[in-house]
Formats: C-alpha cells, structure tokens, sequence
C-alpha cells in the first residue's frame, strides 16, 4: 500500500474513485485530517453546528458537545470501515494488476473513496466543533 502526501493522482482526488483505480496511494487518517484543516471545510453538519454556536449558554454547550460524541463515534467507526476497504484494496491491487487502459472502476474503488469522504465530513465536523468548544467559557464549563 502507499502511503504519502498527495492528494491528487492523474487528475483525480483521493475522494474519487478513479484516484484508487489509476493507483493513487491510500492517505493515512492523520494525512485527510490535515488536508481538511487547511481546506477550511466545515462538512455536511457546518450549518447545524453554527446553528448550535448560535443557542445561548448552557445549550450552547451542550448542543455542541452532543455533536461532537456524535462525530466522534462517526470517526471512529469510518476509520475501521476505512481501514478494511484500504485492506481490500492492497489485495485487490495485488490480484488484478492496473489494466494499461482501464475503462471502469471497481466496487472496491468506489467503497474506498466513499470512506475516504466519510473521514473529511467526520474531521471537518470535529475540527469545527473544537474550534468552538475552545471558547474560554467552555474551557471551564460554564
């Protein structure tokens, strides 16, 4: 299995299924959190965590803190599922070398990019969430 820094291969990034197809290496999750801090992306919830950022205090804070278990269980169960699919793919890639002109993808290639995304909205929700949580009232509890 890869393993490096680029996001992009052949033209594709590593949330398109074409990057797997074409052997674009597997990120590591350290690597996707990353590229998601720099990006600023807030994920699929930015909306309702700035509704929650918006409530007043002690909902504030408790809202915010209920999303936050929430994405860390997301995460946590998408790494696992990413971590098999990034294992299914090392074997498929070992089995059934890269055609010169591949004209479709496999399942494999497409599970694995829908991990790869899953972990960006789950990183991007927590980065943002901790952004908030971060606010010197929250630091105490209060």
């Amino acid at each position: 299995m890869q393993q490096h820094s680029q996001t992009t291969h052949c033209g594709y990034g590593a949330g398109h299924p074409w990057y797997y197809l074409l052997d674009g290496a597997v990120l590591t999750p350290k690597q996707i959190k990353e590229k998601v801090r720099r990006s600023g992306y807030k994920g699929y919830l930015g909306e309702e965590i700035a509704a929650a950022d918006r409530k007043p205090e002690p909902q504030r804070s408790q809202t915010l803190r209920s999303l936050r278990a929430r994405a860390v269980d997301e995460l946590k169960r998408d790494i696992s599922g990413y971590r098999r699919r990034a294992l299914d793919l090392h074997r498929y890639r070992t089995a059934n070398p890269l055609p010169e002109r591949p004209t479709c993808c496999a399942d494999i290639h497409t599970n694995i990019s829908l991990k790869h995304n899953h972990l960006v909205n789950d990183f991007a929700h927590l980065i943002t969430i901790d952004a908030l949580l971060s606010v010197q009232a929250d630091l105490f509890g209060l």
